[in-house]
Formats: structure tokens, sequence, C-alpha cells
């Protein structure tokens, strides 16, 4: 069969490879493809069952590059007129796209893409398909994800502004014989927590529940200079949790003259039992409040969050024994690497 692309030079086909590689178009890559193929010796109809296409579009791409060599390869669709998805349609989709369609005169509270169409259709005089509606969304990398619920904090700005700059001062500002943790608590259940994990298609992965749900209770706190995590375990959430970790920092810093704790409102940090046991720790042991509903701003949330990434989220354990001992591995391999970048800092 006579060939109907020409024989390439090496140097042509070298750099054709090349931008087939950069290519991101799938359209574009799919008329790569077709000539990278007929050079190889694949017929017409063997190219198109390769590729999952038409053989009248192997022979009309195929007679494209014959008579004008790559050049032919591009998308034509500029001929069609003004392009739509230009810099200012993309600018005023991404600001829609960050903001709720009830701002705009939607009643639900959810966008979808029909409804993008028509905002930026008032908005910029502008009507697409839904499907190019998709490669806007694309192109300015929107995705679909789940809302994190919040409660707004009750103190005004001032306030919160006011009691945020001065933790940072007193960090800031922090003596060398003085020590300041971030102290929260957290939750184990038996019952794994369910997360997102990579599957191949047609696989949806099990994880094996226990049934009856467990609980124990971690508290911990955070060193805001050497990043070590220290903890206390328990099966209830109460005052007496809150205590033993107390008990546990004053042993921990027996040189620190000052232990700033900075945490948050809950009711066990503020019992009666609670304020007698810091009234027997004198002034050596100091609660600062941040305000309340701020949990960004309390930095061992974040070692928390890791923790059910790494441990919890979708765990296997058989029971609460097996499941703390994890728990246990895991703060302990953080404390090391915290030693080891404390270390490495201080070198």
């Amino acid at each position: 069969m006579p060939r109907i692309v020409p024989r390439p030079r090496f140097a042509v086909k070298q750099r054709l490879l090349k931008h087939l590689r950069q290519s991101r178009s799938a359209g574009l890559r799919t008329r790569y493809l077709i000539v990278v193929n007929l050079w190889s010796g694949r017929s017409p109809q063997q190219t198109a069952a390769v590729l999952q296409i038409h053989r009248d579009t192997v022979y009309r791409v195929a007679q494209r590059f014959t008579e004008q060599g790559e050049v032919g390869l591009l998308d034509r669709r500029e001929d069609n007129g003004d392009v739509k998805l230009d810099e200012r349609y993309l600018a005023t989709l991404y600001r829609v796209v960050r903001s709720s369609p009830l701002r705009h005169g939607w009643r639900r509270p959810t966008w979808t893409r029909e409804m993008l169409v028509e905002t930026l259709r008032r908005q910029t005089g502008v009507r697409v398909h839904v499907a190019t509606m998709s490669r806007a969304l694309h192109r300015i990398r929107a995705r679909r994800g789940r809302p994190r619920p919040t409660v707004r904090c009750p103190w005004s700005a001032w306030a919160k502004n006011t009691r945020l700059a001065g933790i940072r001062h007193l960090l800031a500002a922090l003596p060398r014989d003085a020590v300041a943790v971030y102290e929260d608590e957290v939750d184990i259940h038996l019952n794994p927590k369910i997360g997102l994990d990579w599957m191949t298609r047609g696989q949806q992965k099990e994880v094996v529940t226990p049934g009856q749900n467990e609980k124990r209770y971690l508290a911990g706190t955070l060193d805001v200079r050497r990043g070590h995590v220290l903890w206390v375990e328990a099966a209830k959430k109460n005052s007496d949790l809150f205590i033993a970790l107390l008990v546990k920092l004053w042993h921990a810093y027996p040189q620190a003259k000052v232990i700033y704790v900075i945490l948050d409102n809950y009711r066990i940090h503020t019992s009666q039992i609670a304020q007698w046991a810091l009234a027997q720790a004198g002034s050596r042991i100091q609660l600062v409040f941040l305000p309340p509903y701020c949990p960004k701003h309390n930095k061992i949330e974040r070692v928390w969050e890791e923790l059910h990434a790494n441990v919890t989220r979708n765990h296997c354990c058989p029971d609460m024994a097996a499941l703390m001992r994890e728990v246990r591995s895991y703060l302990q391999r953080y404390n090391r690497n915290a030693q080891k970048r404390h270390q490495q800092q201080a070198a």
C-alpha cells in the first residue's frame, strides 16, 4: 500500500515527537498520533482502530499534513470568529465561582454549569455551551470540593485581632527561661473516618468497620520552639484529662519558670477543678485563651489533622488497642522528625 504521508526526515520526526509530548490539547495530540502511526507503517484502518476514531478523520489529517506540513495539524477553529474564553471571560468566571449563587440572584446555594453559563451571559454578554463551560472551569483550575463547616467568632473584629496580636507578641518576646505550647484535644474513634483514596476504574475499596464504636481521647501540646508533641490519653474527655496534661507539662519542663498554654475555650479548661489545679501550680502555668471558634490559630490542630490522615482515616485496626498503638507510633515518629528539624535549624 502506498504511503499516504511522506517519509519524514529524522530532524522533522524528532521535532514532531517533541511537540507531541509537550501538547496539552487532546485534539492536537490525536492529530499528531495519527501521523506517528502512519509513519510507523500502520494503515489508515489500523490507525483509526488504535486511536478509536473514524477512518475519514485519518485521511483528512493525513491530507492536511501532506499539503501543509505540521502547520496543518493545528486547530483551525480560530477562523470561526472571536475566541469566547478570553482572559476577561475567565477572570469573571473565576470571581463568580469563588462567590455564592445567592449573591447573583439564584435560590440554589450551589453552582451548576448551567447556572454559571447564564450568570456569565448576564455579566459578559457571551453565551457558551455547557461543554465549553466545563473547559473554562478546567482552565481556571476549578474543582468540585466539599466545603468546610465553620462557626464565626462572636467577638468583634477589633477584639479578635487584639487578642491574636497579643499572642503573637507573647511568642515573639518569649524569654529563654519560658515555654509556650499550643493545647487541644482530639477524639480517636474505633469506627474509622472514611476518606478519599486512589482506586482503579470500576473498583470501590471497602473499609471493614467494627460496628460498635469505641472512643479514646488525647489531650496534647505542641511546643512552639521545638515542635515537640506531648500528650496524655484517657477514656473520657473531662477535666481529669486536662489536669493530667498540666501535670505532665509541669514535669516535662522542670527548668521553665513559666509555661504558657495557648488553648481554646472548651469547658474542661475553665472548670472549677481545673482552676484549682492551676492554683496549685502558682503562676508557673498560665493559660492564654484564643478567641472563640478560631481553630486555625491553634497550630496543634494541624498535628491532629495529620494524625487522622496517617492513622485513623480508613484504618483497618481490629480493636482499640491496635489503633492506639498506631496512634502512639505515629506521634513518636512525629517527635523524632521534629527533633531532627530543630537540630538542623540550631546548627
